[in-house]
């Protein structure tokens, strides 16, 4: 049963939990003390734990280590947090799949994901990518891509992860 892991800021990562608390898949994973995000301060609907005196990356660090695998959803060029992300990744020696949304229409993504999530026995995916302010397009694509990917798996209902 998978886990969907994100930070809660604007685009990317909270596309994610919606597409997973949508679906009835766990969500959980890390974010900065209070909340924060580029809209301001996070929902309670979102099962979120704050990171005592973390800032976004230390938050980002954090998920990437308590995941299996990471998905980073990216538009060209890979830069800013979303670079990071990747860096962690490789620091923490997880596997990772790098998903170009002007590359690849939804459907070729959650194909490509699905065989990343199998071939790596992913039970716990951080799901990471540009904020909304970078990329408009980032939290469209991610709910369609995973809403579609997600709708496969088993319905473990809305707990924290």
């Amino acid at each position: 049963m998978i886990t969907i892991l994100s930070g809660g800021q604007t685009g990317v990562d909270r596309a994610a939990l919606d597409a997973a608390l949508a679906a009835g898949i766990r969500a959980g994973g890390w974010c900065p003390e209070g909340r924060k995000a580029e809209d301001g301060r996070i929902s309670d609907n979102y099962p979120l734990q704050e990171l005592p005196g973390a800032d976004y990356l230390q938050r980002t660090e954090r998920n990437v280590a308590d995941s299996d695998a990471t998905l980073i959803i990216h538009f060209g060029q890979v830069q800013g947090g979303t670079a990071r992300t990747l860096e962690f990744c490789k620091t923490w020696c997880k596997p990772h799949l790098l998903i170009d949304g002007t590359r690849l229409s939804e459907a070729e993504a959650v194909g490509q994901i699905a065989e990343f999530i199998d071939r790596e026995e992913v039970l716990r995916l951080n799901v990471a990518g540009p904020r909304a302010s970078g990329e408009p397009q980032a939290y469209r694509y991610t709910l369609q891509t995973l809403t579609l990917m997600l709708s496969g798996y088993p319905n473990e209902g809305s707990s924290q992860a």
